[in-house]
C-alpha cells in the first residue's frame, strides 16, 4: 500500500490555503536528497513558507515537493522528498499535522527484502526520535 503522507501533505496544504492561512512545512534538512538553501536550516530542520504568494512552480507528487523560492532576496530551487516533511501547519493558528520521522532507505534496502525478515502484515519498528516544532514569529 502507498504511503499516506504525500496525500495528507497535499490535503493539508489545500485546506490551509482554502482557509486564507499561510501554509508552512517543517522539513528535516539532513534527509538525503533534500535541496534547501545552505545556512537557513537550524538543528537539521528548516521551516518553509509554501504559500502561493511566496513560491513559484510548486509541484507536489507522491515522491517530493519542489518549488522556487527566495531566501534573502536570492532565488533558489528547492526539492523536498516526502519522507523529509515532518509537518504541515498554518502559520496563523498552528493548525496542521506533525508526521512520524522516517528513516532514509539504504541502497541495499531498496533492492531485495531479507528472507529472514518479519512476516507479511507485521508492523515495522518505529523510530525512537521524536519530531519537534519550533515557534516561528
Amino acid at each position: 500500500m502507498n504511503s499516506s503522507r504525500p496525500y495528507l501533505v497535499r490535503a493539508l496544504y489545500e485546506w490551509i490555503v482554502d482557509n486564507d492561512c499561510t501554509p508552512h512545512m517543517l522539513v528535516n534538512s539532513d534527509y538525503p536528497k533534500v535541496q534547501v538553501p545552505a545556512g537557513f536550516a537550524s538543528d537539521g530542520q528548516i521551516v518553509l513558507n509554501v504559500s502561493p504568494t511566496a513560491v513559484r512552480q510548486l509541484h507536489m507528487d507522491n515522491e517530493a515537493v519542489s518549488f522556487e523560492g527566495r531566501f534573502g532576496g536570492v532565488p533558489h530551487t528547492l526539492y523536498v522528498p516526502i519522507p523529509a516533511i515532518m509537518g504541515v501547519y498554518a502559520r496563523e493558528n498552528g493548525q496542521g499535522m506533525v508526521f512520524d520521522l522516517e528513516e532514509p532507505l539504504e541502497a541495499d534496502d531498496e533492492v531485495e527484502p531479507d528472507d529472514d525478515g518479519p512476516p507479511p502484515g507485521s508492523e515495522p519498528p518505529r523510530p525512537t526520535g521524536r519530531p519537534s516544532l519550533k515557534v516561528v514569529k
